[in-house]
């Protein structure tokens, strides 16, 4: 069955970022993160293993969370994470992976940065877009790039701590990719009981 990610990503508010060091690390910090509520989860191509992860983390999760795999660049990556159940797909910029994804069914967040890369990537097939590194321009940029493009889905990922919040939902986006800021050291084996309390404070934020 095809995920609507776009509901769901509007409905759940919080896309929660796995990127580690450690394949153990990144399951068990998913693990945390789905307990505690976050409904969707995405394990970083870049962590060790990361489709182990992904099919860890598919086996525990709660009815009604999503995981998925990011940084999801080239049609071999989409095949193999595919492969591990992931039933979405994140990349970090305009890349092949997303004409792939959407040949397979599988929905995707398309990097991007500028309103051309934002239209190419949705032209591409995209479900939505990861307006990535957004910290640069904050939300007066989101808000810029969205008013041409009312009706692209935009995610706003990359430095969104717990205080940036209420302005990126005002600036219109449907979402927020977070990392560093919820994840901290989790995914390489750091505090999972401080990674639980960050979840706790980010979703009261979006309850």
């Amino acid at each position: 069955m095809t995920v609507n990610l776009v509901a769901e990503l509007a409905a759940a508010r919080i896309l929660a970022v796995i990127r580690g060091t450690d394949t153990a690390g990144a399951i068990a910090a998913g693990t945390a993160l789905l307990e505690e509520g976050v409904r969707v989860v995405e394990v970083a191509l870049t962590t060790p293993d990361a489709a182990r992860a992904v099919e860890a983390l598919r086996a525990v999760a709660p009815a009604g969370s999503l995981v998925g795999a990011g940084t999801v660049l080239t049609a071999a990556d989409v095949a193999e994470v595919a492969a591990a159940g992931a039933q979405f797909v994140v990349t970090p910029a305009v890349v092949e992976s997303i004409a792939e994804a959407a040949r397979l069914g599988l929905p995707v967040a398309a990097g991007a940065f500028t309103p051309t890369e934002a239209y190419t990537a949705m032209r591409l097939g995209a479900s939505a877009i990861k307006l990535f590194p957004v910290s640069v321009g904050g939300p007066a940029y989101l808000k810029a790039v969205r008013d041409p493009f009312p009706d692209i889905p935009f995610v706003a990922v990359g430095g969104v701590g717990l205080a940036d919040l209420p302005g990126y939902f005002a600036a219109g986006a449907i979402a927020v990719g977070v990392g560093g800021p919820l994840v901290g050291d989790a995914a390489s084996g750091g505090d999972l009981d401080a990674l639980r309390q960050r979840a706790r404070a980010y979703l009261s934020a979006v309850a």
